[in-house]
């Protein structure tokens, strides 16, 4: 028996196909197998207003199963937010209605999806903006497919869900037992995935996903279940309602073989429209200002972390602006978040060793509006590259803080060495990379990195380090200081963080050798300053770039990115780890990587001597 939740389903079936269809690609049969609880949500249980996005009494819908987008399509047609024609240049050039849904493109997506696994850890991070930061009754659901509960960082955010007894957040799960290749590891067995969501604190409903009242009931269940998530365990078939593909394997990312064939076997083409029902008034969740920003400051000649300043700065300008949110993944004792978790700790979000949730909610977080201040170990962060990578794909507006960077740390050894960080983030798409070198410097781009876009990058340093530069200095994304230069000077020597200070002492030593050098601190490694490196190769010939990182992708490929346009390249000669550290002193770690002040000094000797330089 038809009724109007089957007939929508049947609708947004086979506007599924006509997408995939006019593309010539895409995946419709994975879109048919969640048409019956899409069109349930969407009809009885989603509230939004599509044309204010931003509303912040709206649901949040997150589509984890990104490649299922012509269901979306379908749906957002089915509202009235696009119309047929647009919804027929799915996946072509210029198209809002891309392979995979991305916010770059429209505004009611929440994040980029298509990487599976990581629609529940961001929708676990807008959740806990509604329940601990809003105070709001918007839900949040994200649908899942069921391959992607193979991947760690969805039990990563099945924890996290169930600790913080996020009852606002439904996951519902399309069990439709057939991955990309083949079935799944657990097929059609919904107890397999119900134990495992209970064992993490979640209420579960196992439901066919194919019977409209049932989703209905399951969704009710979902709303009125207190004090924890919930996992609706859907099972429904890949192609439903098409016999030519209906559960069958190998027809995955590929248009139906006979889309005509296939429509009028759904009943034809269909117009209905879904008056979605409109969110509660609710009131603006959280003023962006609050004060005037008061930075610590630190006197010259000072010996102080950049972590600790780090830390410091964080909470100052959590009482500055109430926008300002931090996370740490529970070494907040070391990356100095702690401070900021003791002066405001309703904005405080421990997201413990879980790297990939760590960045998830951060960038759930930025999507409701607020400016977070993601810390870790900078070797840890690697952990989480690909929600970073999709976070840039976004347009998400994150700040990630590495601490414990590079081989200066000591004793701890190359595990907890961040020595691959700077490459990592150099290579995100619109990134910002800063790696302060004293704790003055440190606070004020922590001040500025609030207000960048995109996705921002600050390294920190384990070890105290004399203060360089006066509390009111300014540093400017994209620039540099020169620390030290004449017009004498035989080569230069290019230095970040920890190594600028052995370059100053490399500097002295050489002046009194009667080698003056001339020293740059790149404390923006990503946009370069490409002015000041540009004067310096050709006034001295030789740029010598020392960095505690890898010399892949790290500062002396940073300084390349000055001479990219076709202009000459100068001498380049690289200090960098190229060595497999093991346990010593900070000092002796620098000394044995090659980039301390006697290998500088040894370095522009032997230029010098060679006559490589002027």
């Amino acid at each position: 028996m038809n009724t109007p939740l089957t007939e929508l389903g049947q609708q947004l079936r086979v506007d599924s196909v006509r997408a995939a269809a006019a593309a010539g690609s895409g995946h419709p049969t994975s879109s048919m197998s969640a048409a019956d609880l899409m069109a349930v949500l969407l009809a009885r249980q989603f509230r939004y207003d599509f044309g204010r996005p931003s509303h912040p009494g709206n649901d949040r819908f997150v589509l984890s199963k990104g490649h299922a987008s012509p269901l979306l399509y379908a749906a957002y047609k089915a509202a009235g937010a696009i119309d047929d024609s647009e919804l027929l240049t799915f996946r072509t050039l210029g198209s809002r209605l891309e392979g995979h849904p991305t916010p770059r493109r429209l505004p009611w997506v929440e994040t980029a999806t298509g990487s599976l696994g990581q629609g529940l850890p961001v929708g676990v991070g807008i959740a806990l903006a509604g329940k601990r930061l809003d105070r709001a009754d918007y839900r949040v659901w994200v649908l899942c497919g069921d391959s992607e509960l193979a991947e760690g960082s969805v039990w990563e955010a099945a924890e996290h869900a169930g600790y913080e007894q996020l009852d606002n957040l439904t996951a519902i799960v399309d069990v439709n037992r057939l991955g990309q290749r083949g079935p799944t590891r657990h097929g059609h067995d919904l107890d397999a995935y119900a134990r495992r969501f209970q064992a993490f604190g979640w209420h579960t409903v196992e439901v066919d996903g194919h019977d409209v009242d049932a989703i209905e009931r399951a969704y009710g269940e979902a709303v009125s279940t207190a004090g924890q998530p919930t996992a609706i365990l859907a099972r429904t078939l890949k192609g439903k309602g098409v016999a030519a593909v209906e559960d069958r394997e190998g027809l995955h990312g590929k248009p139906l073989p006979d889309a005509d064939e296939a429509i009028g076997e759904l009943g034809g083409v269909r117009d209905l429209h879904v008056e979605v029902q409109q969110p509660p008034d609710a009131r603006t969740p959280h003023a962006a200002s609050a004060g005037h920003l008061e930075l610590p400051r630190w006197e010259t000649g000072d010996e102080v972390a950049t972590r600790d300043a780090y830390g410091k700065a964080l909470a100052a300008l959590g009482t500055a602006r109430e926008d300002v949110v931090a996370l740490d993944g529970e070494v907040s004792d070391s990356t100095r978040a702690e401070f900021f978790a003791k002066e405001h700790p309703d904005r405080f979000f421990e997201c413990y060793i879980a790297e990939q949730q760590l960045v998830a909610a951060a960038v759930g977080l930025a999507t409701r509006g607020r400016v977070p201040f993601a810390s870790s170990f900078a070797a840890f962060l690697t952990r989480a590259h690909d929600f970073v990578r999709m976070a840039a794909v976004s347009g998400a507006g994150i700040n990630l803080v590495g601490s414990h960077a590079g081989v200066a740390i000591g004793e701890d050894g190359p595990s907890q060495m961040g020595v691959e960080d700077l490459a990592m983030f150099r290579a995100v798409f619109d990134s910002t990379v800063l790696y302060p070198c004293d704790a003055n410097q440190t606070a004020r781009l922590v001040a500025t990195m609030a207000d960048l876009e995109g996705i921002r990058y600050l390294r920190t340093s384990r070890g105290g380090m004399p203060v360089l530069y006066g509390p009111d200095e300014e540093f400017p994304v994209g620039g540099s200081k020169v620390l030290r230069a004449s017009e004498d000077d035989r080569l230069t020597v290019v230095a970040a963080g920890v190594t600028v200070h052995e370059a100053l002492k490399a500097a002295d030593a050489l002046a009194a050798d009667g080698i003056p050098v001339r020293v740059v601190d790149l404390y923006s490694v990503k946009p370069v300053d490409l002015e000041t490196l540009r004067e310096a190769a050709e006034r001295t010939g030789c740029l010598l770039t020392v960095e505690d990182h890898h010399e892949q992708g790290g500062i002396g490929d940073a300084v390349l990115d000055a001479f990219l346009d076709g202009r000459p390249t100068p001498r380049l000669v690289r200090l960098a780890v190229r060595m497999m550290p093991g346990s010593a002193t900070p000092a002796e770690q620098l000394h044995a990587a090659g980039i301390d002040a006697e290998s500088i000094v040894a370095a522009a000797k032997l230029l010098v001597e060679n006559a490589v330089v002027r």
